[in-house]
């Protein structure tokens, strides 16, 4: 589990009360959205990406709609390297949702179609990573994200 502390980035979302409801501003949808437990996870989790990690904002894509099996799913975070292949997925939880095998089995559900290098399951307050290596055929827990390539 990695402890990202991710309450230190609250000040730099924004929000707001209207129609008897709170809102979060997402600047990468340039869009306000109702504030869900999971919305404040993934807005507190792109911030660390930008912030802490230095992840390029023009190669995250959020809740970038793929199929698979033929039904329509989406992605809570997808980064991309440089050469705008899919590397890194992100799903977020609220943080009252256990990470467990049911999550774990949706990122890879995600996955099976976007065959990205690296998987992240947050809840806010637990963090997991993991890298996989396809010639292998192994997943290995990372202590940390990896860095954005160059």
């Amino acid at each position: 589990m990695i402890d990202l502390q991710l309450t230190r980035f609250q000040s730099d979302l924004t929000t707001k009360k209207a129609d008897d409801k709170r809102w979060i501003y997402d600047p990468f949808r340039k869009k306000w959205l109702v504030l869900l437990p999971e919305e404040l996870v993934r807005q507190l989790f792109l911030q660390y990406l930008i912030q802490e990690k230095k992840y390029n904002k023009n190669f995250i894509g959020i809740e970038q709609q793929l199929t698979v099996n033929t039904l329509q799913k989406r992605c809570d975070i997808l980064v991309y390297d440089p050469e705008i292949n899919p590397w890194l997925i992100v799903e977020c939880k609220a943080p009252r949702v256990k990470i467990d095998d049911k999550v774990l089995h949706q990122i890879i559900t995600y996955n099976m179609e976007l065959q990205v290098q690296y998987l992240v399951l947050t809840n806010g307050i637990q963090t997991f990573c993991g890298s996989i290596d396809y010639k292998a055929g192994t997943y290995n827990f990372l202590p940390a994200l990896p860095s954005f390539p160059i």
